[in-house]
């Protein structure tokens, strides 16, 4: 077990943490030969995150800190994300993992991507050591592979299933290239696979290096969430226009403004008995 992290915020955006009583809240994820537990606790003090390897000898999992105090920019917008603290998020070591996850998220709304994604995991994941069959990893690709057309169907993934066939063939054929290259190299190499896009791609890379620069950031989440911030900025309504004014809004701190505002958003829905988008 490693010495805790103490954050404000801990960004469960994953579909893999598992919320609980308290503000407790767990993860269990792949990184190389080894299965790592996240264990996230409401204290006194903020947000304490515990990780334990349950299996395997690779390093622990890295995670991020972003400060908001060092964001540039207008007031409405900022202050909020300033007040809401700094934000810790977990890079998602496992390149086919975040693949699928970014599959499954695509054109559905982030709560019925967790409903699949769990659905999946819990059916056909790969069980934690020591740990409830309720907290599984996701299924292997060569897992998801072999299932049959009718478990895709009935487990509401119909629609989701020659993408992730197609990314699991990918992933066994090219992980080792793809884990050499530069993240914005990935993030075009991902849309040569047949039904990966520009937002799916972005997402996955986003993902893994937490670098919220390459994600798609004028998509329905950001939008949403910044009119929530600064509902009385003229925001422009199409998705180009406003990748355009986001983009000079932040500068040169893009990953940190669209990161903090993902945060913000899924703490805010969190808070008010919703889901994020």
């Amino acid at each position: 077990m490693n010495f805790p992290l103490i954050a404000p915020v801990i960004m469960t955006d994953h579909p893999a943490w598992l919320g609980g009583a308290g503000g407790r809240a767990v993860r269990a994820l792949r990184r190389n030969d080894a299965i790592w537990l996240l264990e996230s606790q409401l204290t006194s003090k903020g947000y304490v995150v515990t990780t334990t390897r349950m299996s395997g000898s690779s390093s622990t999992p890295a995670v991020d800190v972003v400060n908001p105090d060092r964001l540039i920019g207008p007031a409405e917008l900022v202050g909020p994300l300033r007040r809401a603290g700094s934000v810790a998020r977990w890079r998602n070591p496992d390149l086919w993992d975040a693949l699928a996850t970014a599959i499954i998220r695509q054109v559905i709304r982030a709560g019925q991507a967790r409903k699949l994604y769990r659905a999946l995991s819990r059916e056909h994941g790969e069980a934690v050591p020591g740990m409830p069959k309720a907290l599984p990893l996701f299924p292997k690709p060569e897992t998801v592979l072999a299932l049959p057309d009718v478990e895709y169907a009935r487990l509401g993934l119909a629609f989701k299933r020659n993408a992730l066939r197609a990314a699991a063939d990918a992933v066994l054929e090219f992980s080792g290239k793809w884990t050499e290259l530069h993240p914005v190299a990935l993030r075009d190499e991902l849309q040569t696979v047949p039904r990966i896009g520009p937002w799916t791609a972005g997402a996955a890379v986003a993902d893994l290096t937490n670098d919220y620069a390459l994600y798609p950031f004028a998509d329905l989440a950001v939008r949403t969430w910044a009119r929530r911030l600064a509902p009385n900025r003229a925001w422009p309504d199409a998705e180009p226009d406003f990748g355009r004014a986001w983009s000079r809004l932040a500068g040169t701190q893009l990953s940190d403004w669209t990161l903090l505002t993902l945060a913000w958003g899924v703490q805010h829905a969190h808070n008010s008995g919703g889901t994020a988008l």
